[in-house]
């Protein structure tokens, strides 16, 4: 069959025949139709991420949308290596599989189910959010946290406040339900002060955070000046795009009510997350969620897998 192979850590995956896969009892086997590009993919890819399994060669893509053998359409993620989502067909267990709704189709279940399921798993399995609730979303303007702008608010999020650097990106998330925008380019102490207002008052319950380095800094130590009310704050990490550490001031902690934790595998158990993706395709017709994707015939992946997308989510479509 054809497949997207990886040879080796940090190689670009190439299009070429690989073995087939031989569904073992409890298993389906899928005939793969799409299967997006996300930074996890990436990371397990390259042999970089904390859950890679680094086995080479194998089949790149951690999860994605095909037809089973009697036609159902099916969500399906971790394929066991060496294979993976990206290729003509795929062995997987049924435990892995969620059945997709009628209303989503190929094209959009694969892209929104990774970046859909980093917020919902965030919002439901770890910061327990309450409608009503105010959320901030760091780092917004990508396009896991545009749909994290959504959810929040399709969750209940009374107010949700979004960062970003990008001015246009910012604008255009008002549109997506984001009621304050703040831009991470202002000067340090303007940008301290457009987040001590949100901080301040009522406050802000939940913060989601892509981006963590500087800008996590900022939003704890400001939230550690400005919370007055005793306003309790669940930090979730979910992404590291602009650094993988931070500075954290000891009398920060002690100034404010703070519950610090990350999201993603390990943190969350399995079923949480594979809960999270099927409530997300349940949500995408009643709560309008909007993702832009770009399709690419996955004969091309070796041209596009460093692409960089923008605001849309590179899909590789199969056959």
């Amino acid at each position: 069959m054809k497949a997207a192979i990886v040879t080796g850590p940090g190689k670009t995956p190439i299009y070429g025949d690989f073995q087939e896969p031989q569904p073992k009892e409890g298993e389906e086997l899928i005939h793969v139709t799409a299967s997006a590009l996300s930074h996890l993919t990436k990371g397990r890819a390259a042999g970089s991420h904390y859950s890679s399994t680094g086995q080479f060669p194998a089949v790149a893509g951690v999860d994605g949308v095909g037809r089973t053998s009697d036609g159902r359409r099916v969500y399906f993620v971790l394929p066991n290596a060496p294979f993976g989502a990206m290729a003509e067909r795929v062995a997987i267990r049924k435990a892995q599989c969620i059945p997709l709704p009628d209303g989503v189709d190929d094209l959009t279940a694969a892209a929104i189910a990774n970046p859909g399921m980093s917020s919902w798993a965030a919002l439901k399995e770890r910061a327990r959010l309450v409608p009503g609730e105010h959320v901030l979303i760091n780092g917004a303007t990508g396009v896991s946290g545009q749909l994290a702008v959504q959810i929040a608010k399709h969750m209940g999020a009374k107010k949700v406040i979004a960062t970003g650097r990008n001015a246009h990106a910012l604008e255009e998330l008002k549109g997506l339900g984001a009621d304050v925008t703040v831009s991470l380019m202002l000067p340090a102490e303007e940008l301290e002060a457009a987040l001590h207002e949100q901080f301040a008052g009522d406050g802000v319950h939940v913060v989601l955070d892509y981006l963590w380095g500087k800008s996590a800094e900022t939003l704890i130590t400001t939230a550690a000046k400005a919370d007055k009310e005793g306003v309790p704050m669940r930090y979730v990490n979910i992404g590291s795009m602009t650094g993988g550490d931070i500075t954290l001031p000891a009398a920060a902690l002690r100034a404010v009510d703070l519950k610090l934790m990350g999201s993603g595998i390990g943190s969350v158990p399995f079923a949480g997350l594979l809960g999270a993706i099927r409530d997300v395709m349940q949500a995408v017709v009643p709560g309008k969620l909007e993702i832009a994707t770009d399709a690419v015939p996955l004969a091309d992946v070796e041209a596009n897998w460093n692409r960089d997308s923008g605001n849309s989510r590179v899909v590789f479509v199969v056959g």
